[in-house]
């Protein structure tokens, strides 16, 4: 398919409303499905639970309606796969809650050890030339295998999601959601560690970093093997406390803290440059002064592990003072990995500084053959700058106890104490000083965007 945009509705300050989301959503599908001129099923490709907060169900259920409807889409509606990448699978009741409208049948699991077909390779020469010398390994092209054009028999791959600063690729989404979400895992491996020996802090928030070359170069040569792809990017931002009060009421009813900042939605790489550059301005928080004391809060129902919940770490690193800490009130910490066998990585290893990371990952077989868990024990470390301070409450037979916690290389706190004092309920997003003067930077959930100490950020 050639580039074409559909939509793109985007500002600082816009707060786009679920009719118009619907209203553009509808109409930009219905325009692709005429372009594409190809009567065959569709396969839609959300994100999975952790990604709720991106408007992706609100669109999935959309799309199912439209496709298995009753209109001239009738029966288009093949599959509806979650792009897990390594991510634990949606249980029924996530499904429930994500994509309350879309049929359960069509809902697929994606395998990432065995469900994969590989399109093609990056040479290691390219690949070491993109990373410049970070890595010296080639890269496969990896994809589910029913997304394959012979494979799925697919008329069009329709993928949902929202565009973030990201740890690994730099914005979130776009090519990542085919060749990660949907990848096998030494593609997530080897893109993974690339990001981490390149330097997380130098892709954060960034656009065209070496590991989204890698996406984009990887689609150039082998897109042609799948179907075409239609984007749909959200841009998601936090509301003011003036514009929630001002929302709630005009509209008599209590609003959420999160609006949509932005809607893009095409086939091609200019929808995600559109979305990119807005996300750079909603989601990037530039401060003027370092945070001495950081607090985190990881909504239970999103954070169940330290691989989901470390972005408490990846996205503020930049923000927090030498010498500084990083409280992370975390109620539904269960385990570390989402994946058994990386969760047993990790207690093995622990979240340790790079050289050290990337040394072990030389002299042992089983972290040296795991290299996504190697990069995120990486990504986890403060490189001992400052502290890290998980708080959990663990209970008889759940949870992730005070040793797990320390054995893993984060300190450990109480998380009733914790939440005593700093009360998510009263805090406000940003700057707080408590009542005995102590001054803390607060962020109620670290997924959403990326802090930085302006120095920090401008100088990389």
């Amino acid at each position: 398919m050639p580039e074409k945009t559909y939509v793109d509705r985007g500002g600082e300050s816009l707060d786009l409303s679920d009719e118009e989301l619907s209203g553009l959503f509808r109409g930009a599908l219905s325009e692709a499905l005429a372009d594409i001129n190809n009567a065959g099923p569709v396969i839609i490709l959300p994100p999975d639970i952790t990604r709720y907060h991106s408007r992706a169900g609100f669109f999935t259920d959309i799309a199912s309606c439209m496709l298995g409807g009753a209109d001239q889409n009738k029966n288009r509606l093949g599959a509806i796969l979650p792009a897990l990448g390594t991510h634990m699978s949606m249980p029924p009741v996530e499904i429930d809650k994500m994509f309350p409208a879309s049929p359960k049948d069509k809902f697929l699991a994606h395998d990432w050890r065995n469900g994969v077909t590989e399109l093609g390779r990056l040479e290691a020469g390219w690949m070491e030339k993109t990373c410049a010398g970070a890595v010296r390994y080639d890269w496969p092209v990896q994809v589910n295998k029913l997304l394959v054009k012979d494979s799925g028999g697919f008329s069009m791959i329709l993928s949902i999601g929202q565009v973030v600063p990201h740890e690994v690729a730099g914005m979130a989404n776009h090519a990542k959601n085919i060749f990660v979400g949907t990848g096998g895992k030494e593609a997530i491996d080897k893109s993974h560690f690339a990001g981490a020996a390149c330097g997380m802090e130098k892709l954060m928030g960034r656009v065209n970093t070496p590991v989204r070359l890698m996406f984009d170069e990887g689609l150039r040569r082998y897109g042609n093997k799948l179907p075409p792809v239609l984007w749909v990017l959200t841009v998601i931002g936090a509301r003011s406390e003036a514009e929630v009060s001002r929302l709630n009421r005009s509209a008599g009813k209590t609003l959420g803290s999160l609006a949509v900042r932005g809607l893009f939605i095409g086939f091609g790489r200019e929808c995600f440059e559109k979305a990119a550059s807005l996300a750079r301005k909603v989601n990037v928080d530039i401060l003027d002064e370092p945070v001495s004391k950081t607090v985190v809060y990881l909504d239970p129902e999103e954070f169940r592990t330290t691989w989901l919940g470390n972005k408490a770490v990846y996205r503020t690193r930049m923000a927090i003072a030498d010498g500084g800490e990083l409280l992370i009130l975390a109620p539904g910490i269960e385990r570390f990995g989402e994946d058994l066998g990386v969760d047993a990585l990790i207690r093995k290893y622990g979240y340790r500084p790079g050289a050290e990371i990337m040394r072990k990952a030389v002299e042992n077989a089983d972290l040296g053959g795991n290299l996504s868990a190697a990069a995120h024990l990486i990504h986890g470390s403060s490189e001992g700058r400052f502290t890290v301070r998980y708080c959990t409450a663990p209970e008889e037979g759940r949870g992730v106890t005070r040793k797990e916690i320390e054995s893993a290389g984060f300190e450990w706190g109480d998380l009733r104490e914790a939440q005593s004092r700093y009360d998510i309920n009263k805090l406000k997003t940003g700057w707080n000083t408590l009542s005995d003067g102590e001054k803390i930077f607060f962020i109620p959930n670290p997924a959403l965007g990326l802090w930085s100490e302006k120095g920090r950020f401008n100088s990389q």
